[in-house]
């Protein structure tokens, strides 16, 4: 039996040159599964994305991992020089068949839900980040992000590429982008311990109910190793909670072990994993 990819549509344009396609996987040319291609450019080069691969029951038996294949192959020929997938966390074949295609993990988003207010420490708490401080506190989570995304297998143009891009997005307005939480855990002082990023409002969950998620959680490093951390994710809770979100959600890089710790340990469970690989 050949197994093949067929377009299930057209291609759709997406901003910036993008493209995105779905695909039909055929079993001697009958439709049993599909998946959809999507490249993206970031700094003069493609970044390629799988999605949507399933299967149809009673249909597998090494389909998905014929699929996956072919579709590595259209992302070739869109000329992306790395792909990536994003696995549900209860998907367990998915992820399988990804580490079995040479896929590694780079993130994981986890999440929690917020049920009580939390109490900050004695004689530390919050205040806004000043438009003085913001010009200085950007360049800092932007190395901060860069050194991550490296970390993470990305070459130096690609992370420089992708966080031009993610800090644009997301804090278009900088310091007044609607929806966006600059904080500075500080103590009875006024001496700066960290601080915090925070969008709130930024997804909405399949009931319906709002989703925040923490962008980034920095120490100031005189204070490191004191637990501030920790206070700071609780004033993260603390916001959303006043803002009436419920749900509170977080990227963090596979290799940072230190901060998977603190999250595991506050009640944030993985709900899914990105993997990725050149494609060479």
């Amino acid at each position: 039996m050949t197994t093949t990819l067929r377009p299930e549509g057209a291609e759709e344009p997406l901003p910036g040159g993008g493209r995105t396609r779905r695909w039909g996987i055929c079993v001697n040319g009958r439709p049993v599964g599909g998946l959809r291609t999507t490249a993206l450019p970031r700094d003069g080069r493609w970044w390629g994305e799988i999605a949507e691969l399933e299967v149809r029951e009673g249909h597998r038996r090494g389909r998905a991992t014929v699929g996956a294949l072919a579709a590595e192959e259209v992302l070739r020929g869109w000329g992306c020089a790395r792909v990536d997938v994003t696995v549900p966390e209860q998907a367990a074949a998915a992820l399988r068949l990804a580490h079995a295609l040479g896929y590694t993990e780079r993130m994981r988003n986890m999440a929690k839900r917020l049920d009580t207010a939390p109490v900050l420490p004695p004689g530390l708490g919050l205040r806004p980040i000043t438009g003085e401080e913001y010009p200085a506190w950007l360049e800092s989570v932007r190395a901060g992000y860069l050194h991550d995304l490296r970390g993470s297998g990305l070459t130096e143009p690609q992370a420089r590429a992708k966080s031009d891009a993610d800090h644009g997005q997301v804090l278009a307005q900088g310091p007044a982008t609607p929806g966006v939480a600059l904080r500075r855990l500080v103590d009875a002082q006024g001496r700066v311990l960290g601080s915090l990023w925070l969008h709130l409002h930024q997804d909405v969950l399949p009931d319906g109910g709002p989703l925040a998620w923490v962008m980034v959680v920095e120490v100031a490093e005189a204070h490191r190793g004191r637990g501030h951390g920790r206070t700071l994710m609780l004033a993260a809770e603390g916001e959303c909670l006043a803002a009436g979100v419920r749900d509170l959600g977080l990227n963090v890089f596979s290799a940072n072990r230190v901060a998977i710790a603190l999250y595991e340990s506050l009640g944030y469970r993985v709900t899914r994993r990105t993997l990725g690989k050149p494609l060479l």
